[in-house]
């Protein structure tokens, strides 16, 4: 029972982890990639639709993404979402192709997506510990159901606050290496 508790929570406490590897995946430091559109919607006959569901994606180079509408007649409604997205991003229409270049980072810029990136792994912190924290109490309440001893429930939340401390751990390498990604000129 106890070991079920524990795994449980290393499956969750995993799963928080690689949803933020994820999430700082899509933040890139001038360079382009083809995520960094994911969540930009365009008006598709009445519903708001994602881009990747409308379009082909495509790197052009480094720092060029090329966008490319499977209908003729979505290429100015993608630029238009794509210019009108919290992005700060300036689409050209170019043929049948939408170039987005992606432009380069001033320090100031830097600084506020490293703002977000820690309020990113914060956020996966306190998940984590929100997940040790429901882990304890459902020994708690095997101790109460007399399912397990005192002292299994004692090992069992010592084991737990290894786990924690360890994703914490994690969640902090993932964040110096994004924040030395960003910095990096």
């Amino acid at each position: 029972m106890i070991g079920d508790v524990k795994k449980s929570a290393e499956q969750k406490m995993q799963k928080s982890l690689e949803a933020l590897k994820v999430d700082l995946g899509k933040i890139r430091s001038g360079r382009a990639h083809i995520g960094f559109l994911d969540h930009v919607t365009v008006d598709y006959y009445g519903s708001p639709t994602p881009i990747n569901q409308v379009a082909n994606i495509n790197l052009i180079d480094a720092r060029t993404i090329g966008v490319m509408p499977w209908e003729k007649k979505m290429a100015n409604a993608i630029e238009k979402a794509i210019r009108e997205s919290d992005l700060g991003l300036n689409p050209m229409l170019v043929g049948e192709t939408i170039r987005v270049p992606m432009p380069a980072l001033t320090e100031e810029r830097r600084r506020d997506l490293i703002k977000v990136v820690k309020h990113e792994a914060e956020t996966v912190r306190v998940a984590a510990r929100n997940i040790r924290r429901d882990a304890n109490a459902h020994l708690k309440e095997l101790l109460k159901t007399k399912q397990i001893s005192e002292d299994d429930e004692r090992r069992g939340q010592d084991d737990i606050q290894k786990l924690t401390d360890h994703y914490i751990t994690e969640i902090d390498k993932v964040l110096q290496v994004k924040e030395a990604e960003l910095m990096a000129v």
